[in-house]
């Protein structure tokens, strides 16, 4: 398990590999000035997806 400095490192890292170091900080902004319920969020992103499909997303991924 990796500590908790770590995970924020690597997700900051992340963050800024996809979106750039501007919208990296507007997303860590967006976070914490609203409400935010990341169950209830990450929920959501995936129901049109079969677990076949999320199988096959989660496989690429470890591949990367």
């Amino acid at each position: 398990m990796i500590t908790d400095n770590e995970i924020k490192l690597k997700g900051l890292q992340i963050l800024t590999e996809h979106l750039g170091d501007v919208e990296a900080e507007k997303f860590i902004t967006l976070i914490q000035r609203e409400p935010f319920d990341y169950t209830k969020w990450r929920q959501g992103l995936d129901e049109d997806l079969s677990i076949e499909d999320i199988s096959h997303k989660a496989m690429d991924l470890s591949k990367k």
